[in-house]
């Protein structure tokens, strides 16, 4: 009987960047009945804009943040909360089995359906081929170097980037390499939810996460009837915002799914 390797490369990377979880975080998830919004979606998909779930929370969490709660859009630099000038997505896809990647969208908050299709698309296929964005280049170049530089090295990457906010736009570091948020959609590996990491390197105050679509009794005036319920949670951290804000933001996307047509 064979055994997974338990010391793959990606585990590499994480021994050198995840120290004991005693950083300060905020966790949130809610449930919204998205029977009408896949009915829309599919409409959508009918009409050629190829978009699913992913592509929906990605512009309402966007859109959220440029209008609603402008205080996710920020991050840290010298002990002080600096605002992000545009709203910038990461956005994590499923590249290969069970292989994951990531795909930057800009000024996320400011494009359509269609639009953000075509960049994801763009960028699937362009990493499928082997051309990845830079943050995920370095976090090939990271896995490489020898145990325990390894960590050294980012940690004095991580402190010169983040900490001072130094840029060194020629190996692509920056303090903005994951933009605004990430989001991550675990339903599509199985998963009905969970709560995600804030990545040490990301500098972003929060990431979201899509969890499973499942069956569930709702009620409707005063009627219990059977809809298509999502699991959604996020990270938050606690040095940016406060818990009112993750309110806001899930405020914000009920009332989008209530309203998908506004990002046409």
């Amino acid at each position: 009987m064979s055994h997974p390797d338990l010391n793959n490369e990606w585990r590499k990377v994480a021994a050198a960047v995840y120290r004991k979880p005693v950083d300060s975080k905020i966790f949130g998830s809610v449930e919204i009945d998205i029977t009408d919004l896949e009915a829309f979606i599919s409409q959508k998909r009918k009409q050629g804009v190829k978009i699913t779930l992913t592509h929906f929370f990605t512009l309402a969490v966007a859109r959220a943040l440029k209008n609603e709660v402008p205080e996710l859009n920020c991050y840290i630099r010298r002990g002080r909360v600096v605002q992000r000038e545009r709203v910038d997505a990461m956005v994590s896809v499923l590249v290969r089995d069970a292989e994951m990647s990531s795909v930057r969208v800009p000024n996320a908050g400011q494009i359509n359906y269609s639009e953000l299709a075509e960049i994801l698309q763009e960028a699937i296929l362009d990493t499928r081929q082997g051309d990845e964005n830079s943050t995920m280049r370095m976090k090939g170049i990271l896995r490489r170097i020898p145990w325990p530089l390894r960590g050294w090295i980012f940690r004095i990457f991580k402190f010169l980037t983040i900490s001072l906010g130094i840029s060194f736009s020629s190996i692509g570091l920056t303090a903005n390499n994951f933009g605004s948020f990430v989001i991550t959609n675990i339903g599509s590996i199985g998963l009905d939810t969970g709560f995600p990491a804030l990545f040490p390197v990301s500098n972003v105050a929060m990431v979201f996460v899509m969890g499973g679509v499942s069956k569930k009794p709702v009620v409707i005036n005063d009627t219990v009837v059977i809809r298509r319920v999502i699991s959604l949670s996020c990270a938050l951290d606690h040095r940016v915002v406060d818990a009112n804000h993750g309110g806001k933001l899930f405020r914000s996307l009920k009332n989008a799914v209530r309203n998908p047509e506004i990002f046409n």
